[in-house]
């Protein structure tokens, strides 16, 4: 039981270092400077090193992997085997972090567009009924005849 409640938090903590360096406004300026050169740079391995930084799922990995050495955490086996079981159940559940963090961001966003249409709709009507002239009443505010 422990060795999966340290994966569950380990992942929750590679998660965040990944998405924290690949999507957030306090690392930009690096990450943009990382995503020139991984498009210019000459060689492929140093387009390749310098993707790394601008994806959270390959950058994942080589936190993950800072994280094993850090803590030394292994997952079913004592030895070596252990640490490469640790490597990918990691990764793979920082990535399902990851995904569904990046899921809940698109849903909060589609919620806050939403609730800025409707109340910039409001002011609209609220606008339009505010410059009809007294004692002229929309279609739409009269009430029907009996």
């Amino acid at each position: 039981m422990q060795p999966i409640v340290w994966l569950v938090v380990l992942a929750l903590a590679v998660a965040s270092a990944a998405w924290t360096i690949t999507h957030e406004e306090l690392f930009r300026e690096a990450r943009e400077f990382c995503a020139t050169r991984s498009r210019v740079s000459r060689t492929i391995a140093r387009r390749k090193f310098f993707y790394v930084f601008t994806c959270e799922y390959c950058f994942s990995h080589y936190v993950s992997l800072f994280f094993i050495a850090l803590t030394r955490y292994r997952l079913l086996l004592d030895d070596w085997r252990g640490y490469v079981i640790a490597f990918f159940a990691l990764t793979a559940v920082a990535n399902l972090y990851l995904s569904l963090y990046a899921r809940l961001r698109v849903d909060i966003k589609v919620e806050r567009l939403g609730a800025e249409i409707k109340s910039q709709d409001v002011e609209s009507r609220k606008s339009q009924s505010d410059q009809r002239p007294p004692g002229v009443a929309a279609i739409h505010d009269a009430s029907p005849i009996a």
